[in-house]
Formats: C-alpha cells, sequence, structure tokens
C-alpha cells in the first residue's frame, strides 16, 4: 500500500471539560445527562448534526417494544427518554408491546432540549479522529469538523460511538466478530399516504406473530416457546408476492419485517425490512455500499408494499435513515465480560449499575422477558483493559456474542451510559481513578437518579 506522511502541526485546544462524552445515541445521551445531573462540567460530541444516534440518525424508534405486562424494566434515565418524549408529543403506542414508539424526526428536538436543561456543552458536527494520549491515559480527542482539526481536553472520556473507536485508537483491547457473521445492518425507512384504516383491517384479518419470524434466512430464529403466540407486526407475505410476481429479484428473498406505528394522518414509520449481510460499520467502503444498496432494496419494498399490501395503494417513500443502522462490530475486552449465561441466567452482580430485562434479539435468538426475569449491567465490563480515564457505554461494552444480543438494544444501551456517566463524575469529585471508583458512592449517585440497581 501506497503511504504519504502527514506533516506534525499544532492543533488548537478549543475547548475544555470534565466529562466528555463521544457519541450522543442512547448511551451517549443517557451519559452525558448523568454526569452533568451529577455536578461536572459534560460535554457531548456527535459527527452529525442532531443528538439521538440509533433513535434519531437511523431511525429506530422502537425503543422498549420488549416490554410486556409481566416485565421488570430498567429505571433511570432510559424510560425517561420515552417518558420525555411522549410528554412533548414525539412518541405514539408501540403495537406489540407496553411501550410508545419514538417520532425519530421530533426526537431531535427532545434531545436538544434535556441536553440544554441539564448544562450540557453541545458540540455537534464533530468526527473523533483519535485520541489524545499521554502514556496508556487518555486526556481527551481530536476532532475533525468544517473547522478543520481541533481538540478536546477532558478529565475522562466516555466511548459511546457505538463501535469503540475511542477505545481501539487508544490501544484498548478489543475485538469484533468476523465479517461474514455479522448481525445484519439495516436501512430504516418510512412511508406516508397510507390508509390507516385498510391496512390495520389486513393486520388483523391476517395477525402475525413471532412464530411467522421463522423460515426466511435473517428471520430463522429459537424462542424459548412462550414468544411464538404473540402478536408481531410482521410483514412478510406482500413481499413473498413480490417475487412471485417479478416485481423483487430471487436474491431479495429475505426482505421482510416489521413496521412500528401507523399514524391518523397516514404515515407508516420505523420499517425494518432491509438487511444488509457481511456490512463491517467500521468500513467506510461497506458503509458506502450498504448505504447505496440498501436504499434500492428501499424503494423496492415500498413498490412491493404499494402493489400488494391493502392500505398502501396510494403510499409513498416519507424518508430513509440518515445513515444504516449498524449492529454489530467491535466491542471492548473489558475488566469484566458478560456472557450468555449471565444474560440468560439472571446474574448478579455487587458492581451493578442498573437492570435489564431478559430480552435477547440477535445471532438467530428471541427471547422476550414476559416472565419477569433480568440481569445486572456490571460496571466491570464498561471498563476496558490498559487505558486510564476511558469508559465505554453502549453496544460495546464487554461481553460475548449472545450477552451482545442482549446490551446491544437501546434502552440497555442507557442503561450502561448513565453507569458511565455517573462513574466519571464521581471519580473526579473523589479524585479517584474509573479502576477504583467507590461503587457505593457511584450506586448512590445512580438511585438518587432514579435508577434500578439491584
Amino acid at each position: 500500500m501506497m503511504r504519504i506522511t502527514e506533516p506534525s502541526r499544532q492543533i488548537d485546544v478549543v475547548h475544555q471539560t470534565d466529562v466528555l462524552v463521544v457519541g450522543s445515541g442512547p448511551g451517549g445521551l443517557a451519559a452525558a445527562l448523568a454526569a452533568a445531573r451529577a455536578g461536572v462540567e459534560t460535554t457531548l460530541v456527535d459527527r452529525y448534526g442532531c443528538f439521538g444516534g440509533n433513535i434519531t440518525q437511523v431511525g429506530v424508534e422502537g425503543f422498549a417494544w420488549y416490554r410486556h405486562p409481566a416485565t421488570i424494566d430498567s429505571e433511570g434515565i432510559g424510560p425517561e427518554l420515552e417518558a420525555r418524549a411522549k410528554a412533548m408529543g414525539a412518541a405514539a403506542p408501540e403495537p406489540q408491546s407496553m411501550s410508545h414508539a419514538l417520532d425519530a424526526e421530533m426526537f431531535k428536538y427532545v434531545a436538544d432540549v434535556m441536553v440544554a436543561e441539564a448544562g450540557i456543552h453541545p458540540m455537534l458536527h464533530r468526527l473523533c479522529v483519535a485520541p489524545i494520549m499521554e502514556g496508556d491515559t487518555i486526556h481527551g480527542v481530536i476532532v475533525e469538523s468544517k473547522a478543520g482539526r481541533e481538540a478536546i481536553l477532558a478529565k475522562r472520556v466516555i466511548d459511546a460511538t457505538g463501535d469503540a473507536d475511542i477505545a481501539a485508537r487508544a490501544g484498548a483491547p478489543v475485538h469484533k466478530t468476523p465479517r461474514e457473521k455479522m448481525l445484519s445492518a439495516s436501512v430504516m425507512f418510512s412511508m406516508n399516504g397510507v390508509n390507516k384504516a385498510r391496512f390495520i383491517a389486513q393486520v388483523k384479518a391476517d395477525p402475525q406473530t413471532y412464530a411467522d419470524w421463522g423460515g426466511n434466512g435473517e428471520w430463522d430464529i429459537a424462542t424459548d416457546g412462550k414468544e411464538d403466540a404473540l402478536f408481531s407486526p410482521f410483514l412478510r407475505k406482500p413481499f413473498k408476492m413480490a417475487l412471485e410476481a417479478g416485481l423483487l429479484p430471487d436474491n431479495l428473498a429475505t426482505i421482510a419485517g416489521t413496521w412500528g406505528t401507523v399514524s391518523d394522518q397516514g404515515d407508516l414509520t420505523y420499517l425494518n425490512m432491509v438487511h444488509l449481510f457481511a456490512c463491517d460499520g467500521t468500513n467506510p467502503d461497506d458503509l458506502t455500499r450498504g448505504e447505496i444498496e440498501g436504499r434500492r432494496q428501499a424503494v423496492l419494498a415500498v413498490a412491493a408494499l404499494k402493489r400488494f399490501m391493502p392500505g398502501c395503494e396510494d403510499a409513498k417513500l416519507r424518508n430513509f435513515g440518515m445513515t444504516l443502522g449498524i449492529r454489530d462490530t467491535r466491542k471492548i475486552d473489558a475488566v469484566y465480560n458478560l456472557t450468555e449465561e449471565d444474560v440468560r441466567g439472571q446474574a448478579r452482580f455487587e458492581d451493578s449499575v442498573g437492570i435489564f430485562p431478559e430480552f435477547i434479539d440477535g445471532y438467530g435468538v428471541l427471547i422476550l422477558p414476559t416472565t419477569g426475569r433480568y440481569f445486572h449491567v456490571p460496571y466491570r465490563a464498561l471498563l476496558p483493559r490498559k487505558i486510564g480515564n476511558l469508559l465505554v457505554a453502549g453496544r460495546s461494552i464487554g461481553g460475548d456474542k449472545i450477552s451482545h444480543a442482549a446490551v446491544r438494544n437501546m434502552m440497555c444501551c442507557a442503561v450502561a451510559g448513565q453507569g458511565a456517566g455517573v462513574a466519571a463524575a464521581v471519580s473526579i469529585k473523589a479524585g479517584r481513578s474509573l479502576d477504583s471508583v467507590d461503587m457505593h458512592v457511584v450506586q448512590g449517585e445512580l438511585r438518587r437518579q432514579g435508577a434500578r440497581i439491584k
């Protein structure tokens, strides 16, 4: 490979803060809110023009679609995001659960308001490109923007990029699922002009269950059996009809999936129907191919729905997500790595920073939390090895494949994020390193903020 030598240069320090959170998805947003509420100066950086990550930038609106009457759910900032969205007119009842789907567009404003109320310093349109290191300790990051390269210094950094970008570049040990075995990426899209009455009548005439997910490649799943008869907003038959009619090519037999809400105004949202395999979210060439191919497939899916799904005859594409939905890239090798046994066996940890119900979705497993089972999220899973002043929040915390299928879910990302934000703040106030922080103090502050620890 040809290489060039980049000349050394001096970079302006444009900002200094106590806690710097990089990435503003559910994990990063929760981390920033938690740190600020714990009383330290907090800065939230994102590469796009809005906060919210997977919610606002990808368009994943089903925040707690796993919730059922017997579910013992997380508490704290995660449910607060849902409740605040509902109060601000940015949510609607979700069809398969006791939850509200978030309005991805309006949630951009909800996040703005919550960030401002907490006194968080916002820094949008900045892509983090390198950590600022002194030995094995991180002291901030370098970002790139329309203004060029800038440096941001911080006492503690929280990597909420979803891909462990900061941790990996700082030298923390990480691992990545082989490309061909990664969970698929998705292009989320929505439609408008849907006749709600006709659409819902068809759904009721031919109700789908989680058992109907099986037998179609991406949607082959193993369950505990208790999920099989539950209603699912799942659509496959219109796409099978489109295949038979030649509207879809044979290689797109895996187009199928779920819808989120259908409004009185005819908006059919959170269409999770396009699944792109062997797409590595840390590879820009894969991302380029995925964005282009995903939009192509989404347009074909819209055409199939218009022709074969009652209520969609006069509908059209409303929008694509701003970027691909990535489920699976790097994970840190943490001080403790969660296991399948932990998330399926109601693991309990003394250093718990929150709870998450037994909800596992990925790698061919679907377990819904209908019986009140839950596990603890341990602080040690947020703590990367070898690097000081750094915590990781969101889907890249330490764990194995099946534990990832649990902790990658947005509510659990918020649990980890709140834990990381509080721990960072407590460590600063006490003058202690992140690996020696007093967990009793951390847990006390988390409880004060409304989180459930045990």
